[in-house]
């Protein structure tokens, strides 16, 4: 059986080289666990809006979890959170949760202390990685991103808003990292492998605040899962030429569910409906896009 796993989630660059690193070790995400903060509701330190975290997670076909704190906390209540967060994962089993930090040796060091005092097992599945081949491997890939954070005693507020392509990684400037590890930028994945759909997203005028220039980033359209209730975006409503429903196998429409489904509800209404079908058991499908 594949170990269950809770993803610390940011929706940048290194989460989503994370999660496609649990996927190819066979590890089961049982959820993407993301922070927010409680005044306007967008991810801490990243400032993108919780819908559009809501759509990029449906898109990778992951269950979102969310907490919610103050504007700058104290640890106390950031590890409260967490601990009720994390609680409903326990019961069910779960005893590792994974972060995608790759070399900050006393983030991981709080990181260890606090995850094995709530009784779980961190894991780091970037770790140790070179950041300048992570870097490369993400435009390899052809992840598509966009920064949305930047230190401004670092970088200018030219470099916010940008998109993270190869010309991007060229013209960083020399002593900043590659994956922009000691905090000199953040960012949003929206397409790569993995996602069932682009996620759009219209962005604003970069603006100042305190010591960092963000780019607001807002959502352009977002549905109601019919099934789970998770905001998707539906192909056919959002004006798409061939909705992302497409690749996936035809199966009859179900009368007591007349809304459109997310990606994993309908990828898990297509496998029950073949396994009755065929008279197997249903097989549990990955995103048609999954490297």
């Amino acid at each position: 059986m594949r170990r269950p796993v809770v993803l610390s989630f940011s929706g940048g660059k290194d989460s989503i080289l994370a999660l496609a690193a649990l996927h190819a070790a066979g590890w089961e995400i049982r959820a993407a666990l993301a922070c927010f903060a409680a005044d306007d509701h967008a991810l801490v330190a990243h400032g993108v809006p919780e819908q559009l975290v809501s759509l990029q997670a449906a898109s990778l076909g992951i269950a979102l979890a969310r907490m919610t704190v103050p504007r700058d906390p104290p640890n106390t209540i950031y590890e409260a959170q967490l601990a009720d967060a994390l609680a409903p994962y326990r019961a069910q089993g779960v005893r590792h949760v994974v972060f995608g930090d790759l070399f900050l040796a006393d983030i991981k060091a709080y990181r260890d202390e606090l995850i094995t005092r709530l009784g779980f097992e961190p894991v780091y599945p970037l770790c140790g990685e070179n950041t300048r081949a992570l870097a490369d491997g993400f435009v390899r890939a052809g992840y598509r991103g966009v920064t949305v954070c930047v230190d401004a005693s670092k970088l200018g507020p030219e470099w916010v808003g940008r998109e993270m392509d190869a010309a991007f990684f060229a013209e960083l400037p020399q002593g900043i990292d590659p994956c922009g590890e000691n905090g000199e930028f953040h960012s949003f994945v929206w397409d790569g492998p993995g996602f069932f759909y682009p996620v759009r997203f219209e962005r604003a005028t970069s603006r100042r605040t305190g010591g960092f220039h963000y780019c607001e980033l807002s959502s352009v359209s977002g549905t109601t899962c019919a099934s789970c209730g998770a905001i998707f975006e539906c192909g056919a409503k959002a004006g798409a030429e061939r909705c992302w429903c497409a690749t996936l196998p035809s199966i009859a429409p179900d009368a007591s569910r007349p809304d459109c489904l997310c990606p994993s509800c309908l990828r898990r209404l297509v496998a029950q409906r073949s396994a009755t079908f065929t008279g197997r058991s249903a097989p549990d499908p990955r995103s048609p896009r999954d490297p």
